[in-house]
C-alpha cells in the first residue's frame, strides 16, 4: 500500500481544512488509485462536508480493498443510515415545497391557508437546505408565476423567499437575477406600495452582497470555475438603479430606495482600499441622473415624484461620491460635470429651468461644501439668485431664499452674503405676504444671526433682535395650519438662534413650541433630524467648549485681541433647569423615534449629536429612571455601536450612567443587555477620563450581578484585564468600583480558573485588598476572596503562599467593626477550615481559635445572626478534626 500525502496522523479541523484535505486525499488518489489511507481520510472530510453519497462511495472501495477491516464496515453502515435519513428528509421537503406553491397558486385557496403557505415559503428560502430544494424543483418559475398574480401579499412573499435564496449563495444568486432579470426587480421597486419597494431592496441588496461579498459556500476547486465573473451582472445592476433615479414611472419610495442602495453599494466602506472604480463608473454614467434628483422642484409640472427624503437622499449621495475620489484631477471632472449641467440648465426663455438650476446649487451645498462654494462663484449663479428673489412667482422666491441660506454656512464665506444678502433678505421679509417664504427668509437672517456662534460678544445683530425672530419661529413651529416642509424651516432657524443663550432659555418654556418640534421629528419627513439635534445640543449646551485659561484670557485683552464671553444662562444651574423641561416636555420618545431613522439620513453627524443629548439628559441620577422608563435605554445602544468616534464614547458614557444605577432587565429588557456590554467595555480604556472609566465600572458590576451569561459575556470582551489594571489604580473610588466588580466576575468559572494559573499576583493582590484601610474596598475584597476560596480547594492553599501576611489580614478580617466585612472574613476562615487538615492545624495554633471563640459565644440579635452562625460552624469543624473538645 503506498503512502499517501495524508498519512501524517494529523487530523484537520474547521471546514477550510476539510476541504483542503479532501483535495489533497484526491491528488494521492490520483497518483495511486489503490491507496486506502487516501480513500478513508477523503470519505471522513467528504462525510464532515456533508457530502455523504460520496464519502459512500470512497468507504464502499476501502470495504472492498480490505474487507475484514470492522472500522469500514461500521462507517459503511453508518453512512448509509445517514444517507437514508437525509433522504427521506429531502422527499418530505419536497412534498411540502410543492404542496405550498399549490396552494399559492391555486385561485380557490382559503386566506389564512394562503397567508400560512407564504409564510412557511419565506422561512423555508432563508435556511440553506430549504432554498437549495426550492431552486432544484423548478421554484424560481413558479415564484414568478406568484409576481405574475399581481396580489401584493403573494408578491411580497415571493420576493422574499427569492431575498433568503440569495443570500450567501453566489450561484444561485447569479441564476435567480438572470431568471427574473434586472429590468423587471427594478420595476416591482418602482411602485407606490412602501413594504413592496422595501423588499424588493432588501432582495436586490442580498444579490448585491452575494454577487460582491465573500461567497458563504464551500466551492471544490472544480466547482470554482462554474461561476460567472460577477462584475458584468453588478454594473448592469448600477445602471438599472441610475436610470430609475430620472424615469417618471417610478414612485417616490422606488426613487428613494435606488438612492439608498446607491448609497450603500457604491462609495467605498473603508477608505484604505484603493479602488474607488464604482465612484468613477458612476460618477461618468449617473452623475447627470443625480443631479437631476437634487435639483427636482416639487412645485413645477416637470417634477419626478418624490418623497419629503428624495432630495436629500439624493444629497448625501453626492457628497459620499465626492468624498470618496482620491485625488485632484477626479474632483475637477466632478467639478465640471456639475458646472456644465447648472450652465446648461440657465435658460432668459425658461424661468423653470432656471430654478432647477439654482435647485441644484442649493442641493450641493448641503453635500460637498467647497464643490458647492465653487459652482456659487460661476457666473451668473449669484445674480439669477438675486434675480428670482425678486420674481412673482411663489416657487422662485421659495427655491432662491432656500439657495441663500444655504450659501451661507461658512462665516467667512458668509461675509459676502451678510453684505449682500441680509439687506435683499430684510426686503423680501418686509414686503412679501406669503407665509412660506416670510419663514425661509426668517432663517436665512436668523443664520446671518447667529454666524457669531455662542459668543456673547460677536452679535451680529442689535441687542434683542434675536429673540424676536426667536419668537417668531416659535409662533410658526405651532401652527398646525402651515404644512410641514414649511415648519422645518422654522426648526432649522431655531437650530441657528439657540446658539443664543436668552433664546434657548424662553425656548424651553414654551411647552406648546417643544412639543410641536418632538411631533415634527416623528413625521416621515426626516430630513428634519439634523436640526432638531442641533437644537437639543444647543439647549443642552452639549457642545464641546474650550477651555479658557485665565492667563491667556489677560494676554489677548493686553494685545487688544476679542475674547469669548459666556452668557450668565450657559452657567450649569441654568443648563440643570432646561434638562428638567426638555424631560418633562417628552424628549426622551422624540429621540427614541429619531434613532431608528433610516441610515443614510441619520448620518454619524446627527448620531453624535444625538449622543451628546442623551449624555446631558443623563447628567442627574435622578433622571435616570424617567430616561429608562421611555424607552432611552435601549434607543442609546445603536449609538454607542456605531457613528463617529466621538459619538460612540458619548453613547456609551450615557449608557454606563444609566447601567450604574438601574435594574438592567427593565433599562435593557430581553437580548438587548448583551449589547451594552462592549460600549461600556471600551470606556475601560485608559485613553478615557476618569469619570468614564468609573461610571463604566459600575455599569458592569451591575449587569455582572445578574447572570453567569453576562458575566460570559464580559469575560469575553476582554474587560478583565483593565478590571484588574483599575484594582491597582491609586484613585480611591476606582479602585473600589474594580475591586466590586471584580467580586462579581469571580462566579465565573473561566475567571476562577485565571486565578487558578500559575505565575501571576492575581490572588495577592486580592488578599492585599483585603487589608486595605478603605472598608468599601475590604467589603468587595474578602467577598471575592470568600467566592473563591468556596470554589477550589487549591486556592484555599494558594492563599496561604502568596503573602506572609495573610494570617494577619484574615484575623483583622473576623474583628472588623462593619459585620458584612466580619462575616465575609469568617467564611474565608471556614472556607479554609474545611479545606485541609493541616491548614486547619496551624489556623487552631494561631490566635484565629481565640477570635471564633469570641465571637461564637455572642448573644445573635437579628443583625449578628449570619456572622455568630458561621463562627461556630468554624468551631464545630475544628471540633470535628478532634482539634479543640466541647466543655461538658
Amino acid at each position: 500500500m503506498g503512502t499517501s500525502l495524508m498519512g501524517t496522523g494529523i487530523v484537520p479541523v474547521g471546514k477550510e481544512n476539510y476541504v483542503q484535505a479532501a483535495s489533497d486525499a484526491s491528488r494521492a488518489i490520483d497518483i495511486n488509485s489503490s491507496d486506502i489511507k487516501a480513500l478513508y481520510r477523503r470519505c471522513q472530510a467528504l462525510e464532515h462536508l456533508g457530502k455523504l453519497d460520496q464519502a459512500f462511495k470512497d468507504v464502499q472501495r476501502c470495504a472492498t480493498l480490505e474487507p475484514r477491516n470492522q472500522n469500514f464496515q461500521e462507517t459503511l453502515r453508518r453512512l448509509n443510515t445517514s444517507i437514508q435519513e437525509k433522504l427521506r428528509v429531502q422527499f418530505s421537503t419536497d412534498s411540502r415545497v410543492q404542496k405550498m406553491f399549490e396552494i399559492l397558486l391555486d385561485g380557490n385557496s382559503e386566506a389564512d391557508k394562503l397567508e400560512k403557505a407564504a409564510n412557511n415559503l419565506i422561512v423555508l428560502g432563508r435556511e440553506e437546505a430549504g432554498a437549495e430544494r426550492i431552486f432544484q424543483n423548478n421554484g424560481v418559475a413558479l415564484l414568478l408565476q406568484l409576481v405574475d398574480t399581481k396580489k401584493p401579499e403573494l408578491v411580497l412573499a415571493a420576493v422574499r423567499t427569492l431575498s433568503g435564496m440569495c443570500s450567501g449563495h453566489r450561484a444561485r444568486a447569479t441564476a435567480i437575477l438572470h431568471a427574473v432579470r434586472i429590468d423587471r426587480i427594478c420595476s416591482l421597486m418602482a411602485v407606490e406600495n412602501q413594504e413592496m419597494s422595501l423588499a424588493v431592496c432588501n432582495l436586490l441588496q442580498a444579490i448585491i452582497d452575494a454577487l460582491s461579498g465573500e461567497d458563504k459556500q464551500e466551492h471544490r476547486r472544480k466547482e470554482e470555475a462554474l461561476v460567472l465573473d460577477t462584475k458584468k451582472d453588478l454594473k448592469q445592476i448600477t445602471n438599472h438603479l441610475l436610470d430609475m433615479l430620472v424615469s417618471k414611472k417610478v414612485s417616490g419610495q422606488g426613487r428613494d430606495q435606488a438612492l439608498n442602495l446607491l448609497n450603500k453599494n457604491v462609495p467605498r466602506k473603508d477608505l484604505a482600499i484603493q479602488d474607488n472604480s464604482r465612484t468613477i463608473y458612476v460618477v461618468d454614467n449617473g452623475l447627470r441622473k443625480i443631479l437631476k434628483v437634487v435639483g427636482q422642484v416639487p412645485d413645477l409640472p416637470s417634477c419626478l415624484p418624490l418623497t419629503d427624503n428624495t432630495r436629500m437622499l439624493a444629497t448625501i449621495l453626492i457628497n459620499k461620491l465626492y468624498d470618496d475620489l482620491r485625488c485632484d484631477p477626479e474632483r475637477d471632472h466632478f467639478r465640471k460635470i456639475c458646472e456644465e449641467y447648472i450652465t446648461g440648465k440657465f435658460d432668459p426663455q425658461d424661468m423653470d429651468k432656471n430654478v432647477i438650476a439654482i435647485q441644484t446649487v442649493s442641493g450641493i451645498l448641503q453635500g460637498p461644501f467647497d464643490l458647492g462654494n465653487q459652482l456659487l462663484g460661476l457666473k451668473g449663479v449669484m445674480e439669477m439668485m438675486v434675480a428670482l428673489c425678486g420674481s412673482e412667482r411663489e416657487t422662485d422666491q421659495l427655491v432662491a431664499v432656500e439657495a441663500l441660506i444655504h450659501a451661507s454656512t461658512k462665516l467667512s464665506r458668509a461675509t459676502f452674503i451678510i453684505t449682500n444678502g441680509v439687506s435683499l433678505l430684510k426686503e423680501i421679509y418686509k414686503t412679501t405676504k406669503n407665509e412660506k417664504i416670510k419663514i425661509r427668509t426668517l432663517v436665512g437672517l436668523c443664520k446671518l444671526g447667529s454666524a457669531g456662534g455662542t459668543d456673547y460678544g460677536l452679535r451680529q445683530f442689535a441687542e434683542g433682535s434675536t429673540e424676536k425672530l426667536a419668537k417668531q419661529c416659535r409662533k410658526w413651529l405651532c401652527n398646525a395650519s402651515i404644512d410641514t416642509r414649511t415648519r422645518r424651516w422654522a426648526v432649522e432657524g431655531l437650530a441657528y438662534l439657540t446658539l443664543d443663550a436668552d433664546v434657548k432659555d424662553d425656548f424651553v418654556q414654551d411647552i406648546p413650541a417643544l412639543q410641536a418640534m418632538f411631533e415634527l421629528a416623528k413625521t416621515p419627513d426626516k430630513t428634519i433630524l439634523y436640526s432638531v439635534a442641533t437644537t437639543l445640543v444647543n439647549c443642552t449646551n452639549s457642545y464641546d467648549v474650550k477651555e479658557v485659561i485665565p492667563e491667556l484670557v489677560q494676554l489677548a485683552k493686553f494685545s487688544k485681541q476679542h475674547v469669548p464671553e459666556e452668557h450668565p444662562k450657559d452657567k450649569k444651574d441654568f443648563v440643570d433647569k432646561r434638562v428638567k423641561r426638555l424631560l418633562k416636555a417628552g424628549v426622551i420618545s422624540a429621540l427614541a423615534c429619531m434613532v431608528k431613522a433610516d441610515n443614510a439620513i441619520l448620518t454619524d453627524q446627527t448620531k453624535e449629536l444625538l449622543a451628546r443629548v442623551f449624555l446631558a439628559l443623563c447628567d442627574n441620577p435622578k433622571d435616570r429612571g424617567t430616561i429608562v422608563a421611555q424607552g432611552g435605554g435601549k434607543a442609546l445602544i445603536p449609538l454607542a455601536l456605531e457613528g463617529t468616534d466621538v459619538g460612540k464614547v458619548k453613547a456609551a458614557h450615557a449608557l454606563a450612567k444609566i447601567a450604574a444605577v438601574s435594574n438592567p432587565d427593565i433599562a435593557f429588557p430581553g437580548e438587548r443587555v448583551y449589547e451594552v456590554v462592549r460600549p461600556l467595555v471600551s470606556l475601560l480604556d485608559t485613553e478615557r477620563d476618569g469619570l468614564q472609566n468609573y461610571e463604566a465600572l459600575l455599569g458592569l458590576t451591575n449587569l455582572s450581578e445578574r447572570s453567569d451569561k453576562l458575566r460570559q459575556k464580559i469575560f469575553k470582551e476582554k474587560a478583565l484585564p483593565d478590571i484588574e489594571n483599575y484594582m491597582f489604580e491609586n484613585h480611591d473610588q476606582l479602585r473600589q468600583a474594580a475591586t466590586e466588580c471584580m467580586c462579581n466576575m469571580v462566579v465565573n468559572k473561566e475567571v476562577q480558573e485565571r486565578f487558578l494559573a500559575d505565575g501571576n499576583d492575581r490572588l495577592k493582590l486580592v488578599v492585599l485588598l483585603c487589608g486595605e484601610d478603605d472598608d468599601k474596598v475590604q467589603n468587595a475584597a474578602a467577598g471575592a476572596l470568600a467566592m473563591l476560596t468556596a470554589a477550589h480547594k487549591k486556592l484555599c492553599l494558594k492563599m496561604t503562599q502568596v503573602t506572609t501576611q495573610w494570617l494577619e489580614i484574615l484575623q483583622r478580617l473576623c474583628l472588623h467593626d462593619r459585620l458584612s466585612v466580619q462575616h465575609r472574613g469568617l467564611v474565608i476562615a471556614y472556607n479554609l477550615l474545611a479545606a485541609d487538615a493541616e491548614l486547619a492545624k496551624k489556623l487552631v495554633e494561631s490566635e484565629l481559635l481565640e477570635i471564633l471563640t469570641v465571637v461564637g459565644k455572642q448573644e445573635p440579635d437579628e443583625k449578628r445572626a449570619a456572622v455568630v452562625q458561621t463562627a461556630r460552624e468554624c468551631l464545630i469543624k475544628c471540633m470535628e478534626y478532634g482539634f479543640i473538645k466541647p466543655v461538658s
